[in-house]
């Protein structure tokens, strides 16, 4: 189980080694993607809060990225965190997201990135639920949700 300490490790010392990479330019992102899930993914931009009924959905699925179909999180792990977006307590797997030390605006914060095709996913945060109390506040146009067959 991943806990503040491993990210903090994670932002300083470098992120897990994906099992593989995907790479696009910004031309076949676009080609690919929505302008929506482009502006999130690709350029760092944030949805408004509550704006996705995604933050009150918790079926059994999993979620996967929205650029290059990674799984990022499975539904066992989402909780209602109040904050507008999804929130997830745990990755799928430790390689899943990486992240990245975030000082934009003000702030002192750690970016979440999918470790395969660096899509911006949101960010962490140490206000989680035990036992990690971690919280990955994501934006819900950065997933898309696979049902359980």
């Amino acid at each position: 189980m991943l806990t503040w300490s491993s990210i903090l490790n994670f932002v300083k010392n470098g992120n897990p080694t994906p099992e593989r990479r995907v790479e696009k330019s910004e031309q076949e992102w676009r080609g690919v993607l929505s302008p929506e899930v482009f502006h999130i993914t690709r350029n760092k931009g944030t949805e408004r809060p509550f704006s996705s009924s995604s933050c009150t959905v918790f079926t059994p699925g999993q979620y996967q990225c929205a650029c290059c179909e990674t799984l990022l999180f499975d539904a066992s792990e989402k909780f209602d965190s109040g904050s507008g977006w999804p929130s997830f307590t745990q990755p799928a797997t430790a390689e899943a997201v990486a992240y990245k030390a975030d000082n934009t605006y003000g702030m002192q914060r750690v970016e979440i990135v999918c470790n395969v095709c660096d899509a911006h996913l949101g960010h962490v945060f140490p206000d989680g639920p035990k036992p990690s109390g971690l919280r990955y506040c994501v934006n819900a146009l950065s997933l898309d949700k696979r049902e359980l067959e």
